[in-house]
């Protein structure tokens, strides 16, 4: 059986536990991930491309060691099924928090299927234990100085920590 090339489309900004969630699923099935952290000229977003790529390589080391699947970060400033056609996947993945998600993912997954019919959605439930975390929160949280570790993995509770460093008094 051939193994799909999935890509995984986000703004990551940061990567949270429930986006490794969505990537430790892809992993398992995929021969190669491609996360495609979405470039939007209108926002400003809190961490740069490279920070971005830099924490997603961190956080995913170790899901390609055992060589299973390969996976590569790429940006993209269109729709997610040009940049799933520019890459060469044949599988958008996405992942599920609750049933607002699921509407949602629905409703683009049938655009997506229209506009390109060889790209499949594939749909990446959230463990329990990440299905209340967003990037939204977890970048407000750290903005009040709080405590993001069970959210993220360590490289960015770090890069938050020193985005939100607190003045000297």
């Amino acid at each position: 059986m051939t193994r799909c090339v999935a890509l995984y489309t986000g703004s990551f900004d940061p990567i949270t536990n429930g986006h490794l969630d969505v990537i430790r699923a892809g992993a398992s099935f995929c021969a190669r991930l491609v996360i495609g952290i979405g470039v939007h000229p209108g926002k400003a977003p809190l961490f740069s491309v490279e920070e971005k790529t830099a924490l997603i390589h961190a956080a995913t080391a170790h899901l390609t060691d055992g060589g299973h699947c390969k996976i590569e970060v790429v940006t993209f400033d269109g729709l997610a099924v040009e940049a799933a056609r520019a890459v060469g996947a044949n599988v958008l993945l996405r992942g599920l928090r609750d049933g607002t998600d699921f509407d949602y993912e629905m409703q683009m997954s049938g655009m997506n299927g229209a506009m390109e019919p060889g790209v499949q959605t594939l749909f990446a439930p959230a463990s329990p234990g990440a299905r209340f975390v967003s990037a939204t929160l977890v970048r407000q949280i750290a903005a009040m100085h709080g405590d993001v570790s069970a959210f993220v993995p360590p490289k960015v509770a770090e890069a938050l920590k020193a985005k939100f460093r607190k003045p000297p008094m």
